[in-house]
């Protein structure tokens, strides 16, 4: 498929301090790319970057066009964003919180069309949220808040998502299955999907491609089997790493805890 999205020398300094330097990407329709790096590697900026949250240097164009040609409400209907930390209010609900995902498409008077309500219930049973529509954010688990905001993103029906953490707060189980979900949205629909995580053997697992960031700048892209390896990961996460190759399935990394 086409790229979505194309980066080319994207940098980005907070004051003097340079967090993002000559990043260049490409994310395909029908990929789900993951962007892995420890913390404060630029993983998060570099999401908020492609979004125009943020002005930086080089060239970023979604869809063809610049980014600096896109209009916010215009890009909404295109590009998903889950933050690694979302706002939320106490007393909103499930239903409230999945609603909002269709605001890109809202008239002028912010009426939910039924086209809208049919999309919530979808993705409400989609994520097993079905029976808590009524229930507050406050009265929910982390982890079920996390596939409310998952599912706002859904709700969008983008044609690319960018996801920071997806993972965050989910039990093993639920972290296996929003990750199958997401595999099968990519495959079967085709939307675009770069995902920033921290887990290596389960992005290598679901992920066409990973991409590393170490330091503000990418030092390797590929499929994993390719690139999760060793010698890099110590480089890039500061602890060796056993990288445990099977015929046929994704590779497998564990630190060296001898």
């Amino acid at each position: 498929m086409d790229a979505i999205l194309r980066v080319n020398g994207l940098g980005f300094a907070y004051d003097a301090a340079e967090v993002l330097r000559d990043v260049g990407l490409e994310l395909r329709g029908g990929e789900l790319l993951a962007l892995l790096g420890p913390n404060g590697s630029g993983k998060s900026t570099l999401i908020r970057a492609l979004l125009g949250m943020l002005r930086t240097r080089g060239t970023i164009v979604w869809l063809g066009r610049d980014l600096r040609r896109w209009r916010r409400r215009e890009l909404a209907r295109q590009v998903a964003y889950l933050p690694q930390s979302p706002a939320w209010e106490p007393q909103q609900t499930v239903g409230d919180v999945l609603k909002l995902g269709r605001a890109p498409y809202w008239g002028p008077f912010g009426i939910e069309s039924e086209d809208d309500l049919r999309i919530v219930r979808e993705v409400a049973d989609l994520l097993e949220l079905g029976k808590l529509l009524q229930r507050r954010l406050d009265e929910i688990s982390g982890g079920q808040r996390q596939r409310v905001f998952l599912g706002r993103a859904l709700a969008q029906r983008p044609r690319a998502m960018l996801l920071d953490e997806p993972g965050t707060f989910l039990d093993l189980r639920h972290q296996v299955y929003v990750l199958r979900l997401l595999r099968e949205l990519v495959t079967e629909q085709g939307i675009a999907v770069l995902m920033a995580s921290h887990d290596l053997t389960l992005s290598a697992a679901f992920a066409d491609r990973v991409l590393v960031l170490h330091e503000g700048r990418v030092v390797a892209a590929g499929p994993a089997a390719q690139v999760l390896e060793p010698g890099l990961l110590q480089q890039v996460y500061g602890v060796p790493m056993h990288v445990l190759h099977r015929p046929g399935g994704p590779p497998i990394v564990v630190p060296d805890v001898s």
